[in-house]
């Protein structure tokens, strides 16, 4: 089996605020598989007024229809300068929905109006990317890291093919996830990619109370019995072929 490459970015996160109440999005269930939506940002400039546009005027608008919005940036300031964004809806038609109806709240429209008039002719940014993904059957719903994380890491794998992707996803189904929960990989979310732009592919997050942290969950993991034996059953042979590993801190105003 084709093992995978890790370490590619790193960065810190800081302590996140606390959390006003958010309402009860549309059609969330009991049963729900979360819809996750990451939207990377390529930017111009320095994010500042991305941060206050959605600081101040869209994740408001999306708390007011129970969304909530996680925001981070890559700590290696040498690279690309990126900011990435997580909403997490409780299933496809809520997502569905919120994209025409987040217009019809007038005070978004009126609040975001002058961001769109000034960065029209001056953009902060080239473009943004879009994953979707619909959360793992394991973990139906994102589980919360606790107050004293340190360290988000956002891995993203490709798949030879959508038979070898979905043998990847029953094997973090069936036994992976379980394995990290042992050694310490703290899980937030786990997403096969409805759309995306290089595919197959699925795409989740963990989180650590510090760099060192991580480092010994990971060795932990790869010494570990369990994935030594795992790794080696041919059902799970070719299943991912690449994947790309980015360490990401929290801009003060994430919710997740």
């Amino acid at each position: 089996m084709l093992r995978r490459n890790f370490l590619k970015t790193a960065g810190i996160l800081a302590a996140a605020p606390a959390i006003k109440e958010i309402p009860v999005a549309l059609h969330a269930t009991a049963t729900s598989k979360q819809i996750y939506e990451w939207r990377i940002y390529t930017l111009h400039k320095k994010g500042n007024k991305l941060d206050r546009f959605y600081e101040n005027t869209l994740i408001p608008a999306y708390n007011r229809q129970g969304i909530q919005v996680g925001a981070f940036s890559l700590h290696n300031k040498e690279e690309q300068e990126k900011q990435f964004y997580l909403f997490a809806y409780p299933d496809l038609p809520t997502f569905r929905i919120l994209k025409n109806k987040i217009w019809e709240d007038n005070v978004f429209t009126e609040a975001a109006q002058p961001f769109y008039d000034e960065t029209a002719p001056d953009p902060v940014y080239s473009n943004y990317e879009t994953f979707l993904s619909e959360a793992f059957d394991k973990i139906p719903q994102m589980r919360m890291p606790d107050k004293d994380r340190g360290l988000f890491e956002l891995r993203l794998y490709h798949s030879p093919n959508e038979e070898a992707n979905r043998r990847k996803i029953a094997m973090f189904n069936i036994e992976e996830i379980d394995l990290f929960d042992k050694v310490g990989i703290n899980s937030v979310f786990y997403g096969d990619i409805l759309a995306g732009p290089r595919m197959p592919a699925l795409l989740y997050l963990t989180w650590y109370k510090d760099p060192a942290a991580r480092e010994e969950a990971w060795s932990k993991f790869g010494q570990h019995l369990d994935w030594n034996a795992m790794k080696d059953k041919p059902r799970y042979a070719y299943t991912a072929t690449d994947n790309t590993s980015t360490l990401l801190s929290p801009l003060s105003y994430s919710q997740i």
